[in-house]
């Protein structure tokens, strides 16, 4: 039951004397009555009588009334935003999480029912042979039934304030399976064995600016190419640390933001042996691995001057490449015949893609993630593609300096329906605003489940399963996390001891200058939890994570 206010609180005034002459007004000339007054009305009656001597002198006073402005639309009267882990709508738009008018996001039917929400379109039979021929011969790869899904949902281990700036992106080990790497805003890359949770390095001299993506060498699973805000690859040697530059596009330095180049999109073509970077001018690079030069000119997949985010290579037809921008469009395209224009297929969003992926086992499938708070999911790649099979809404739209969140693939799951993506609003959980991570069957777009600590306030935008163990990698702001399941023979009264290592390097000094070339102009470390107060949780939580029944 809500609490109704008795009386409403009275805006603030401040009273400031003209300089001008004029005539007093009628109304100081009437009496006042006889009333009892309020602590704001006494405060305005002080006010007033400390500048009856200016009155006196026939100068009148203005009267200015500071009212609350909204961030959001810029009225006056309201305001908008996040209160603890309470969302405020802004009256004059439309729900945020949905993107559609007639209801508030903490009401909106996306969040309230069991699941996300989920849009399906019509099923679309084109009755194509090729499509008859190809499901021939993939469908087999994916099992009819589907095997019980196994979530990490408990922090096994943590390096916290690991990097100087918010992480970007995680890869791990081709091999070593508890080698983690993670790259972050000042360029650092860092190498973290997450199995003696002690032993972690990270190398500072390999970029500049923001490290955006990381392939290891399929040549050498000690080598990683890592693509950067700098304008360049790096080929880096894990053992020593020592790095070189495959590719550089700034070689004259800084000449201005319109020439400044930066490179985000990386995959690896192994049959080809091409290292694939796109820049932020929608340009392919090619670079060949045996070699480590570079091969051919750049060619323009996307829209020009816009950002290609993404690249990734069908793992059952190499020659596909999968690539999305800041053009709103995720475009797929045939690596023998690569020219600008002559796209396979172009798959239209309504905002921004942050990500596009190929299903990691058979290869058909098609995930993508856009601003517009949607997650499409393609079942086929053969055939139409105008319409995506699924739309699932799922908060993960931003206004603040944070990682783009991408919903990624379990590579171990052979439905190919498990995904996972981290979630922007927040959730009151015990008292405490805590943003979860969603564990999604991209099948039917149900939450499979929410895991989350109540130590973690940030919010956790880069996630990353690993591809044979049943681990999660999670990096919110400079902390990176590992997630484990939690046992089930585990004795309520028996607590393990989490390895939870804690960094003071030079992440704590301030006054730092800002990189060129880098995306965002924030200068503050990126350690910010929800909108409101930091609430210690009270009491033991009981579940770190909430299942959802498939």
């Amino acid at each position: 039951m809500g609490l109704t206010r008795n009386r409403r609180k009275t805006e603030p005034e401040i009273v400031i004397a003209r300089d001008t002459d004029s005539e007093s007004s009628a109304s100081e000339e009437e009496e006042e009555e006889d009333y009892p007054l309020s602590e704001s009305e006494k405060e305005d009656e002080a006010v007033k009588i400390e500048l009856e001597k200016s009155k006196a002198k026939g100068k009148a006073p203005i009267t200015v009334k500071l009212k609350k402005v909204c961030k959001v639309c810029k009225q006056p009267g309201h305001e908008a935003g996040f209160k603890g882990a309470t969302y405020i709508d802004c009256p004059m738009k439309p729900c945020f999480l949905c993107k559609m008018p007639g209801h508030t996001t903490m009401s909106c039917p996306h969040r309230v029912v069991t699941d996300h929400g989920i849009l399906p379109t019509s099923h679309r039979n084109t009755k194509n042979p090729i499509d008859f021929v190809f499901k021939r011969q993939l469908q087999p790869r994916i099992p009819p039934i589907k095997l019980p899904y196994v979530i990490p949902d408990q922090v096994h281990c943590a390096v916290i304030r690991y990097h100087s700036r918010r992480v970007t992106c995680l890869e791990f080990h081709p091999t070593r399976n508890n080698i983690l790497l993670s790259g972050d805003k000042k360029g650092q890359i860092g190498v973290w064995d997450f199995a003696k949770v002690y032993e972690k390095s990270v190398y500072g001299n390999i970029h500049s600016v923001q490290v955006n993506n990381m392939r290891f060498s399929p040549t050498n699973d000690d080598m990683v190419y890592s693509a950067s805000s700098d304008g360049k690859i790096g080929y880096t040697d894990l053992e020593t640390g020592t790095s070189s530059t495959l590719l550089n596009l700034n070689p004259n330095g800084w000449q201005g933001p319109t020439t400044w180049n930066m490179l985000y999109g990386l995959d690896i073509n192994s049959d080809k042996g091409l290292v694939l970077a796109a820049d932020n001018f929608g340009l392919l690079h090619m670079i060949d691995h045996r070699s480590n030069s570079v091969t051919g000119e750049p060619i323009l997949i996307h829209k020009k001057g816009s950002k290609v985010v993404g690249l990734d290579c069908n793992p059952v037809h190499p020659d596909l490449l999968l690539s999305c921008g800041n053009d709103h469009f995720a475009r797929i395209w045939d690596m023998r015949k690569l020219q600008p224009g002559e796209s396979l297929n172009d798959l239209a969003h309504k905002r921004v893609v942050n990500s596009a992926y190929f299903s990691p086992s058979s290869g058909t499938k098609i995930l993508t993630t856009s601003q517009d708070n949607r997650i499409r999911v393609w079942d086929s790649i053969f055939g139409n593609l105008d319409l995506p099979s699924r739309e699932i809404v799922h908060s993960h739209d931003f206004n603040r300096h944070l990682t783009p969140f991408k919903a990624e693939w379990d590579p171990k799951d052979a439905s190919e329906s498990l995904i996972v993506v981290g979630r922007y609003i927040s959730e009151n959980y015990n008292g405490a605003a805590l943003h979860p991570i969603d564990f999604i069957d991209s099948s039917n777009g149900q939450l499979v489940a929410e895991v989350m600590d109540p130590n973690i306030t940030t919010i956790t935008p880069v996630n990353k399963l690993h591809p044979r163990d049943d681990v999660l990698a999670s990096g919110s702001s400079r902390s990176l996390f590992i997630w484990r399941p939690q046992e089930k023979t585990e004795v309520v009264e028996e607590k393990k001891e989490k390895k939870i290592v804690i960094c003071y390097g030079d992440s704590n000094k301030k006054g730092k200058k800002q990189k060129r070339g880098s995306d965002d102009e924030d200068d503050d470390d990126d350690m910010f939890s929800s909108k409101g107060k930091n609430i210690k949780s009270q009491g033991k939580t009981s579940k770190s994570t909430r299942k959802k029944k498939t």
